[in-house]
């Protein structure tokens, strides 16, 4: 008997939901049941009478079981639909990360530099610091990230994953 292991792949998952109490840690509550890590969760209010959220999720697994997760997902009440942006075809996610750097002399001119390549913008300066503002897909934020470390990285705050399928529906 042979067994093989499933290959985990990387999935966005976007869900929109009522704005109800406790739906966030229903949903959360089925990965967790699983054992999968969410990589990245955002959450935000997209209508105008706050009814109803956008719930993104980055996460791994086999695909079978990514596909028993969006089956659950749909059955729970509050939830109007579930989307997996990485099955559906082309899409654009973006992350946006505030990214603070001490530094001076040469440290701090080579700084401004990368972020200039990087067209990360300058929020906040000092004379000893810049925070840093720098949109895009992860594996950018993460090299940006890796460069300011050598340069006197201070902190990173990131939002997590936002995606949305590409064309007109």
């Amino acid at each position: 008997m042979h067994i093989t292991e499933e290959t985990s792949e990387r999935h966005v998952l976007s869900i929109t939901v009522t704005n109800e109490a406790g739906i966030l840690a229903k949903i959360a509550g089925l990965f967790t049941a699983r054992g999968y890590n969410i990589e990245s969760l955002t959450v935000a209010d997209i209508s105008d009478d706050h009814q109803v959220s956008r719930i993104t999720i980055v996460t791994n697994g086999p695909p079978r079981v990514i596909d028993q997760i969006i089956a659950q997902l749909d059955r729970l009440v509050p939830v109007h639909k579930v989307a997996d942006l990485t099955e559906n075809g082309p899409f654009v996610e973006r992350e946006l990360a505030l990214v603070k750097v001490a530094g001076t002399g040469e440290a701090r001119i080579e700084a401004l530099r990368i972020a200039d390549i990087f067209r990360a913008k300058v929020v906040d300066t000092t004379t000893e610091s810049f925070i840093f503002e720098l949109t895009g897909p992860t594996d950018k934020i993460n090299t940006f990230v890796s460069l300011m470390r050598e340069l006197g990285l201070v902190e990173v705050g990131r939002t997590g994953i936002v995606g949305m399928v590409r064309g007109k529906d």
